[in-house]
């Protein structure tokens, strides 16, 4: 008998969600045996020392061993685990660091504050792409940071080889506010009603298309708002629908924990666990992380397509269809579901952020709209060229 009947919905909505099955599955407990090469167990979460694992890394067995302990981890324990000490020497922080104030600095000089996924425009400062920003800034900087063995195999270990890294720097200054719960890339930056129509298969999914993780730039005590993170909590299958509602933001509120980091640890998680970025409460800790966001390789098509190509041959075809009464809107939808792309990542962040929402526009909302609008071929073309624009520049 299913304990957890809501667990095996075909389909999740927020009506549907439990909030005594989310409790019961999140009021767990980490065990010395669930994580034994941990040196200590925090929170629930577990804490690994990584200067005492370099011989673990090195040793393909060990390594394997490691990585398979930490998936584990990932998927059906806590959700989360630090690498205490990541960094053993910190130079390459600091030297990334200086790069990326002076990236901040230039880019606020010339546009201003940016938005945000989950935060006002303004209350704090992000590095879209820092990944390429800082590789193009000073390339040895960038081997001496990203050549990180820990970091590589806590990415292996829950993505595979051949994982594609991004990354986000985020700097929070004293008085910057927490953010609400929520769960991240891909189902946590659709809409609800669009989460909604994904089958909970894609949910289940979602988690382990992505790895989370945050590198610590600087000392962060709690005062400073380290990630808010609710142990267990990637384990609820509707959680992408769950996290959208006040009564499970409220029981997030009350049981979550935040870790103190130093300067050279990295937090990883998995993206289904809930989290928020805590509030910066302190009087003078500017709480720099790098957000890395790391995807797996087997997220992409079989086939390389000119989508954009084949909507400027499709998009007059069907405005003389439609007009002949050829094509029921239904047909329209799957027509053009088959030739653009129906999703707003990967894009530019600098130039395409989000609209409306946690997501810019897709090439197939804009084709809609244009239908929806009348717009002649040649300005759906220009707003088209427009969109590729921002997103490639």
């Amino acid at each position: 008998m299913n304990t957890y009947p809501s667990q095996s919905a075909a389909y999740f909505t927020t009506d549907d969600c439990d909030l005594a099955e989310f409790t019961a599955l999140t009021q767990r407990a980490t065990a010395a045996t669930d994580a034994p090469q941990a040196a200590e167990i925090a929170e629930n979460v577990p804490i690994y020392d990584v200067p005492s694992l370099s011989t673990v890394l090195t040793n393909d067995s060990q390594r394997r061993d490691l990585m398979a302990e930490w998936a584990h981890i990932l998927r059906y324990g806590a959700g989360a685990l630090v690498l205490r000490t990541a960094y053993t020497d910190t130079s390459a922080i600091d030297a990334a660091s200086a790069i990326y104030n002076d990236i901040i600095a230039t880019e606020n000089a010339a546009s201003g504050k940016k938005a945000d996924h989950f935060a006002k425009a303004g209350a704090n400062d992000r590095i879209w792409n820092s990944l390429q920003k800082l590789c193009l800034a000073d390339p040895q900087v960038f081997a001496r940071y990203f050549g990180n063995p820990a970091i590589e195999a806590v990415c292996e270990a829950w993505l595979g080889p051949n994982y594609q890294m991004t990354a986000q720097v985020n700097l929070v200054r004293p008085g910057g506010g927490a953010q609400q719960a929520h769960r991240d890339y891909h189902l946590g930056f659709q809409s609800e009603d669009l989460c909604a129509r994904y089958p909970a298969h894609v949910h289940d999914l979602s988690p382990v298309l992505t790895l989370q993780g945050a590198i610590a730039h600087c000392d962060m005590p709690v005062v400073s708002g380290p990630t808010k993170l609710l142990p267990f909590s990637q384990t609820y299958r509707a959680g992408y629908a769950a996290y959208r509602r006040e009564d499970f933001r409220a029981y997030f509120e009350a049981h979550c924990i935040q870790l103190p980091l130093k300067k050279g640890d990295a937090l990883f998680f998995n993206p289904a666990l809930f989290h928020a970025a805590g509030a910066n409460t302190s009087p003078d800790i500017q709480r720099m992380a790098n957000l890395v966001q790391v995807s797996s390789a087997m997220g992409r098509a079989l086939e390389a397509i000119d989508r954009a190509a084949m909507s400027r041959a499709l998009y007059p075809a069907i405005v003389s269809l439609q007009a002949d009464g050829a094509l029921t809107p239904d047909q329209v939808r799957a027509a053009v579901a088959s030739a653009a792309e129906g999703y707003s990542f990967p894009t530019n962040l600098d130039l395409d952020p989000p609209i409306g929402g946690l997501a810019p526009e897709t090439m197939a909302a804009l084709f809609h709209r244009a239908l929806a609008a009348g717009l002649p071929a040649e300005q759906f073309n220009a707003e088209l060229d427009a969109m590729l624009t921002r997103q490639k520049a």
